[in-house]
């Protein structure tokens, strides 16, 4: 029974990695799409949500699995609950990246608008974070999540300044209220990006630590050791 489910663990792992990557990818392709005006990209985004959700109801149907033929304790039982989780949080994060990507045509001719709103900044700073979701997760690393959950309070703090560049604008340009206005939905997904890469920060202390410290963003309190 050991052996198997040593097994089946190890196989769970590889779809979460593997799924994680096509996320990864999709984050990386809408968010080109949207600087580079390339629909067609953003259309390959959009078509390939369907093989998210496909490794979606895969992982769900494995952990199903695991629980019903074995009876997983402790790290071995964390990881089962951490992968369906972290699941969860991917799959929302392919949705995000076709929300995205369905902005590349409203935007398109909005190049130097998106990076005056300082979009272009903020992306990459999201990008960073969602790497480094899937790698302390893939090295069972429990500090690098730490510095994620701490990253995600600074794309907090960008969201609400991006929110006041973007009100200005508006105010004094009436004629770009309608690529404001998708702009803002659009800082709202990439910033959400970002806090699904916490929860999966999350996921990975809880599994490794065996810590809950869901809503805690206090440095003092993600720093300190037990």
């Amino acid at each position: 029974m050991f052996h198997y489910l040593e097994e089946e663990l190890e196989q769970l792992k590889t779809k979460i990695i593997k799924m994680g990557s096509l996320v990864e990818e999709q984050i990386e392709f809408s968010i080109r799409a949207l600087f580079e005006g390339n629909l067609d990209l953003a259309k390959t985004v959009i078509r390939r949500d369907d093989e998210v959700d496909k490794y979606d109801i895969k992982i769900d149907k494995h952990c199903q699995r695991i629980f019903a033929l074995t009876q997983p304790v402790a790290f071995d039982l964390r990881l089962i609950m951490s992968a369906l989780m972290i699941n969860n949080d991917l799959e929302r994060m392919g949705d995000i990246a076709v929300n995205i990507s369905e902005r590349a045509e409203p935007l398109l001719g909005y190049g130097e608008l998106l990076r005056k709103m300082r979009v272009d900044e903020m992306s990459a700073k999201v990008k960073k974070i969602v790497k480094m979701s899937i790698d302390c997760f893939v090295n069972s690393d429990a500090e690098l999540a730490k510095m994620i959950i701490l990253m995600d309070v600074e794309v907090d703090k960008l969201d609400k300044e991006i929110f006041d560049l973007l009100t200005k604008e508006m105010k004094a340009y009436p004629d770009l209220i309608v690529p404001c206005s998708h702009i803002l939905t659009l800082i709202r997904n990439i910033e959400r990006l970002s806090d699904h890469a916490s929860n999966i920060a999350e996921d990975v202390i809880f599994l490794v630590d065996a810590k809950i410290i869901k809503h805690s963003k206090d440095p003092d309190n993600l720093k300190q050791k037990e």
